[in-house]
């Protein structure tokens, strides 16, 4: 099992229902104005610009940008307390409490979709009880990055080994995926023929950021209809 996902560009509308969404779930902090001026924002999607065509057709088009879960991550090589692993479902994984800050892994990632806590993340009064409980808060000096929703996966293997069964495909999905309004994110198992992912990225021939670099990123986008991804 390789988890992946697709994102389909001729339908995802750039709201950021993605990015709000994976800052609420996962207890991303809001960058204040200071962090925010100095480009240390802290969401772990980003919405990133494409231009198509020429002027005067030119059109610009947002997707969302996320760790790209590579099954040959660099990321991992350079960090020297293997605080980043990539683990048995191909899911790039950060354990924050080993991390020392070195920013390696931040360095060697060719997506710049990591991000580093440069002080104690503060929260505005009223907001501590919106908080999700199974997900922790990052103190400050550590890198953070998307791992497809980890503590939702946790989740659902304790639901199904009660079922006596293993996890599928269609047990969970991240939060992004849950709550996009056009339907644009796929997820599921790359490795599996059947599933509706795979299908998508055999019929629409699915394009992989900076391929060429050998990372193999599992996050797929599909070119929209006449257009480049």
């Amino acid at each position: 099992m390789r988890w992946a996902m697709v994102i389909d560009l001729g339908a995802c509308t750039g709201c950021g229902a993605c990015v709000v969404t994976c800052r609420q779930e996962n207890n991303v902090p809001v960058a204040d104005e200071e962090t925010f001026y100095h480009g240390r924002n802290l969401d772990w999607i980003q919405l990133e610009d494409q231009a198509e065509g020429e002027y005067e057709n030119l059109r610009v088009r947002q997707y969302p940008l996320m760790c790209q879960q590579c099954d040959k991550p660099p990321c991992v090589k350079v960090c020297p307390v293997r605080a980043t692993y990539r683990d048995e479902e191909g899911i790039v994984g950060q354990i924050y409490r080993r991390c020392i800050g070195c920013r390696y892994c931040t360095n060697a990632c060719p997506y710049s979709v990591k991000t580093f806590n440069w002080k104690k993340p503060g929260w505005a009064e009223g907001t501590e009880r919106r908080q999700s409980p199974d997900v922790s808060l990052r103190p400050a000096g550590v890198v953070e990055k998307c791992t497809f929703c980890h503590h939702r996966r946790q989740k659902a293997k304790e639901a199904v080994r009660a079922e006596g069964r293993e996890l599928g495909a269609g047990d969970y999905e991240p939060a992004c995926v849950e709550v996009c309004p056009a339907g644009a994110m796929t997820f599921g198992d790359l490795d599996d023929p059947s599933s509706p992912l795979a299908q998508l990225v055999q019929d629409r021939h699915g394009e992989r950021l900076m391929d060429d670099l050998g990372t193999e990123p599992k996050v797929i986008y599909l070119r929209p209809p006449g257009g480049r991804s």
